[in-house]
């Protein structure tokens, strides 16, 4: 029997699979295997899968790879390109940026020019000050460098800081410790961090500022060990009146800013103020770069003004109103005296004042300058006008005789003098005299409505006299279609209204030889060179005959004989008039009260001063004769002599106020 061969090892020529492990084998011998059935394995299949997976994770990995590859590229591409644009395209435009933002520009103020009185007195001028300011992160860390580690001391110091700078500024500035603590701990409001910049205090007199900054240097241990940091100053000129309320209603104030709040401070703001300069420099977080930029435009100072005013004489003119406004009970007082040949007023005041000094404490009413924003009827001083004109027209003269009945029909009503009369004769010299409304009425109807109109118009009423002053007032005169009743109020002071400056001016051009000067407040102008500025020149006109000037001047010294005793001045003839004038309240639209007025010029022969008081309101009578006039006299009897001006050498001519 023939044995059987078992197969090897190395299989057989075909291919075998196994239904317990899944696996097939394949046969070493070069015939290709028959074609084996497939048999579907789930697990099998998963685990395919998951191999081609892992493949295709293994190539999007590489691709990532890539992509990064050239972002980073494009990345830094782009960051070399402008870096060749910073570095080497806009090198110095981006340079000057950066040293923008170093420069620090300040203004570098100009000095404001000076007023002084005609005489050189000063009346407002600038002193040194300063405007203090602190540096809070400064005063937080009393100094400390922050790029470096404070020590221990350093830590201490700045924690005793704030507190002792508080005191340093309370002691010498004044305010409260809690205050300044409070500005120590401002934050900028985009950073979050300190302040580096908040003001305490302006105009500190240097004096102070220099004590200040020595008991910074003295610091925490009062010898200078351990000295004190971030309290700084800037240039912050102070506005001082040595005269205080001498002169102030011209003069006027400056507000906190140092702005021109009233009077020539005001009205010549854009000159006395100067031009400011500027300093700009490059600073540092630690301070100013000693080597950087350093740029001065320097301030352009402002110009110093002389005026007419003469300190002393308003000064006494001041007094003296003050003793008439108290005597009278008026509620307030103004006084003019003016050279009648130039318009230059010597002394103008005006009661109640105030301090220039310290103007906060006035009432806001009388911080301006009533001479020349207030408005009044003038009463009968306004007859001085009334017979200018009608002598230069030539219906008048000091012998004119009149028969003045007791009262006058006008309107729908009649006049009547202050005083009781029957029907008397008076020369127009009487009727000046005893200032009789009535005959004045009679008189001035002679002359048509136009031509008294234009008269008083060429005599300044009814505009603005253009003294340099702000807020004048222009008064009212009525027009050349005034009805026949308002000619007959005009003619003897009511229904017009005029200003203390302007009425002064009016009366001094019929005194001094028939010219009008316009009424000036400056005499002359100096700029920061030392170089005279001309002034606008002063209007002059002429507006009445030398004759009728002389005629109406013999007839208001016919005023003074009328009562010599009372209204003389030894050794000078003077020549006047008083008003008696209803006033006219806005606040009711109705006559309320009275003004009482004098006006007098010396000497009568050739007048060269002219002095014009004006109470209003007052309670202890009302006749200006009795309540003005004495202000009048004490103020000439100190001007003439003041001014040179020789006493009257002959008498008084005596003619007659009456007739047969």
């Amino acid at each position: 029997m023939s044995e059987r061969k078992r197969p090897s090892s190395g299989g057989s020529s075909r291919k075998r699979t196994s239904s317990s492990s899944g696996k097939r084998t394949t046969s070493t011998s070069g015939k290709r295997p028959a074609k084996a059935k497939r048999y579907v394995d789930t697990p099998r299949v998963s685990e395919r899968r998951y191999r081609r997976s892992a493949s295709l994770k293994l190539g999007n990995t590489a691709m990532r790879l890539r992509v990064f590859l050239i972002v980073v590229a494009l990345l830094l591409g782009t960051a070399g390109v402008r870096a060749f644009q910073l570095q080497a395209l806009d090198q110095q435009a981006f340079a000057a940026e950066a040293a923008a933002k170093m420069q620090t520009t300040r203004d570098v103020a100009a000095t404001r020019g000076a007023i002084s009185d005609r005489n050189g007195v000063v009346l407002a001028e600038t002193e040194p000050g300063m405007m203090v300011f602190v540096d809070p992160d400064m005063i937080q860390t009393n100094g400390a460098d922050k790029r470096y580690e404070p020590s221990q001391r350093k830590l201490e110091e700045a924690a005793q800081a704030p507190g002792a700078v508080a005191d340093i500024l309370v002691e010498h500035l004044g305010g409260r410790k809690t205050d300044y603590l409070e500005i120590f701990e401002r934050t900028n409001e985009k950073t979050g961090k300190y302040s580096r910049y908040e003001v305490v205090a302006r105009k500190v007199p240097s004096h102070t500022f220099t004590k200040i900054q020595g008991a910074m240097r003295a610091g925490l241990d009062g010898e200078g060990k351990q000295p004190l940091y971030g309290v700084f100053g800037e240039s912050d000129p102070i506005r001082v009146y040595p005269n205080r309320s001498t002169g102030s209603n011209v003069v006027g104030f400056v507000n906190a800013a140092g702005v021109g709040a009233s009077g020539l401070e005001y009205a010549l703001q854009e000159h006395l103020s100067g031009e400011d300069g500027k300093a700009t420099f490059d600073r540092s977080t630690y301070g100013r770069i000693p080597l950087g930029t350093n740029i001065m435009v320097p301030a352009v100072d402002g110009v110093d003004y002389e005026v007419t005013i003469d300190s002393d004489l308003q000064w006494m003119t001041d007094q003296m109103l003050a003793e008439g406004v108290k005597n009278s009970g008026s509620a307030t007082g103004t006084a003019v005296a003016m050279n009648v040949h130039t318009g230059e007023v010597l002394a103008l005041s005006v009661l109640p004042t105030f301090d220039s000094s310290n103007p906060g404490r006035a009432d806001s009413e009388d911080l301006g300058n009533r001479a020349v924003t207030e408005a009044f009827e003038p009463g009968s001083t306004q007859k001085v006008l009334t017979f200018a004109a009608l002598a230069d027209a030539g219906l008048v003269t000091p012998d004119t005789k009149v028969q003045v009945p007791s009262r006058i029909a006008s309107g729908g009503g009649f006049v009547r003098d202050a005083y009781e009369h029957g029907t008397i004769n008076l020369t127009a010299r009487g009727i000046m005299a005893n200032s009789s409304n009535i005959g004045t009425i009679q008189l001035t109807r002679q002359m048509d409505k136009s031509d008294l109109s234009e008269y008083l118009a060429s005599f300044g009423l009814g505009s603005r006299s253009g003294i340099e002053l702000p807020g004048e007032t222009s008064g009212r005169l009525p027009g050349v279609d005034m009805p026949d009743y308002t000619r007959d109020q005009i003619s003897f002071g009511q229904g017009l209204s005029v200003n203390a400056v302007q009425m002064a001016a009016a009366v001094a051009s019929v005194v001094n030889g028939g010219t009008y000067h316009q009424p000036r407040i400056l005499k002359s102008a100096t700029d920061a060179e030392g170089q005279q500025i001309a002034l606008p020149e002063p209007e002059s006109r002429t507006v009445i005959s030398e004759e009728a000037s002389r005629m109406v001047v013999e007839m208001m010294e016919a005023v003074t004989m009328l009562d010599e005793d009372n209204r003389a001045i030894p050794g000078y003839r003077t020549a006047g008039k008083s008003g008696t004038a209803q006033r006219y309240d806005p606040d009711c639209s109705c006559y309320n009260g009275f003004t009482a007025s004098y006006v007098a010029v010396a000497p009568a022969e050739d007048p060269q001063i002219l002095v014009y008081v004006v109470l209003d309101q007052p309670t202890n009578g009302n006749l200006g004769s009795r309540l003005a006039l004495p202000v009048v006299n004490h103020v000439l009897r100190i001007a003439l002599p003041r001014y040179n001006v020789l006493p009257s050498t002959s008498e008084a001519p005596r003619e007659a106020l009456t007739f047969e």
